[in-house]
């Protein structure tokens, strides 16, 4: 499962839920029919319950969703801070130089001398841009995922090549 966001907050008295958004470009999940819910975002796939949208809109800096089967302001209570996913194959393919966080977690990351510098463990959104977390063992890199300082992303190696030192 690819994870997509988080329910943050109920929005409303009608079961209607706010969504924190982990992308670029949240109006698109409105093309899917059924959104994923679990309360951990490293669930396997048979823990994440299926839940059909029945509307989706833009609210601020993210969204608002209606789903079946929560038809009320304490339903939506009940999901707050759980993590919303699709199956990677009915996510369109991202564009050239995009990725899902989801592809990204777990890649070696290593700088321009090739020395490892660790492996992603996670992404944070700061509005700017999005922010590498990169674990070694007890130490914790974050490198700002832009054009100066991501040389490349090769998913196929498995591999994220970064302008950073290991000193930093």
């Amino acid at each position: 499962m690819i994870v997509l966001g988080r329910i943050a907050a109920p929005f409303g008295v009608k079961g209607w839920v706010k969504i924190q958004p982990f992308g670029d470009d949240p109006l698109a999940w409105g093309e899917m029919p059924q959104w994923w819910l679990s309360p951990t975002d490293d669930a396997p796939a048979p823990l994440w319950v299926a839940h059909t949208l029945r509307d989706c809109q833009e609210h601020g800096k993210g969204l608002v969703a209606s789903l079946d089967g929560v038809a009320d302001r304490s339903a939506a209570e009940k999901l707050q801070g759980w993590f919303i996913a699709a199956p990677r194959e009915s996510l369109p393919q991202p564009a050239s130089n995009e990725y899902y966080w989801g592809d990204l977690i777990g890649l070696a990351v290593e700088n321009e001398a090739g020395e490892a510098l660790g492996l992603i463990s996670g992404l944070i959104s700061t509005g700017a841009h999005d922010v590498l977390q990169v674990r070694s063992g007890d130490n914790e890199r974050l490198i700002p995922f832009v054009g100066a300082y991501v040389i490349d992303v090769d998913l196929a190696a498995r591999r994220v090549r970064v302008a950073w030192q290991r000193d930093w």
